[in-house]
């Protein structure tokens, strides 16, 4: 992931979101649409979660300090986490709520404007078509060769790019379902189609923040190095000159774009302070190099003894991954 965490696309996504929900709001006062009122608020609760994002991107480019030695970069999983928040209670809670009153009580959409809903809402497909194609390209130049878009949205350090990606998918989802609501009560007479509509969005962005919701969490937790880098760090220690064997390592994600390794590694036991110091440094370097992101790294240097350094219960941390 680049170090813009996707500025484009979130940029693109509030701009379409924005002006979708002016133009939504103004079809739900003259329709009554109860479909068009929860695209409405979904586009208002999408427009504040890009600059959601963009607070937590520039809150992580703050300096390290003596309260967090590590640096801020966890603020972009925060803002990602409190996203799956707004998306859950503002969208979806509320477009559910609004569909299960209206099936409850049934409301006419209004005819003199008939035209409105349906142009706001092909309108709102084109602008946010046009939100995940950059979406996309910008995936495309961080998302690894064969890697499916599950896996990505799974596996991404960076929050941005998959927010943005599933928000959108979602609106486009949620604007079919509004025009399948709108367009079959025009047609038919039968306001039920624009609750269930309604109904339908709801779910749909209930959904997509619980699976925003367990993603995040788990970066906020801390996840460590993927199994590519992984492999790569594993290498770089023990593929050069002076290892004698790699004791154990542990990987910890302290940003999107930063990755802390600390690793017990096993030394000639005769050989000098200044020479294992030296071996040390080159260490490090080969690290960089492997995995440019692992920028804190901590190497402890010792004689492998298999009596007091058992290996570890699983391979994971110190053999390269065989699936």
């Amino acid at each position: 992931m680049s170090a813009s965490g996707g500025s484009k696309a979130i940029i693109a996504a509030f701009l379409a979101n924005m002006g979708i929900a002016v133009a939504k709001f103004i079809a739900w006062a003259l329709s009554g649409s109860a479909s068009m009122l929860a695209e409405a608020i979904h586009s208002v609760a999408d427009s504040g979660n890009q600059l959601l994002l963009m607070l937590g991107g520039r809150q992580a480019k703050k300096a390290a300090d003596r309260e967090h030695p590590f640096g801020y970069g966890r603020e972009r999983y925060v803002s990602a986490f409190v996203v799956s928040i707004v998306l859950f209670s503002v969208g979806g809670l509320f477009a559910a709520y609004e569909g299960v009153q209206k099936l409850v009580d049934p409301h006419e959409i209004d005819r003199t404007w008939w035209w409105l809903p349906v142009a706001v809402l092909l309108i709102a497909i084109v602008l946010e078509s046009w939100s995940l194609r950059t979406a996309v390209k910008e995936s495309d130049q961080v998302r690894e060769k064969g890697q499916s878009w599950i896996s990505f949205v799974r596996r991404s350090k960076a929050p941005e790019l998959p927010v943005v990606l599933l928000e959108d998918t979602g609106a486009l989802t949620g604007l079919v379902f509004a025009l399948l609501g709108v367009g079959l009560t025009l047609v038919t007479g039968n306001p039920l189609f624009d609750a269930l509509g309604t109904l339908m969005i709801g779910l749909l962005l209930i959904a997509i923040a619980l699976i925003l919701g367990a993603e995040t969490k788990s970066l906020l937790v801390g996840e460590g190095a993927n199994r590519a880098d992984h492999d790569r760090i594993v290498d770089a220690i023990s593929g050069g000159p002076g290892v004698e064997k790699l004791i154990h390592i542990k990987t910890l994600h302290l940003g999107p774009d930063e990755l802390m390794v600390a690793a017990k590694i096993a030394l000639s036991a005769d050989k000098p302070v200044r020479e294992a110091a030296a071996d040390i440094d080159e260490i490090e370097k080969r690290i960089r190099t492997a995995v440019p992101t692992a920028r804190v790294i901590y190497l402890e240097p010792d004689v492998y003894r298999p009596a007091l350094d058992p290996e570890p219960p699983t391979d994971a941390f110190v053999l390269r991954s065989s699936d």
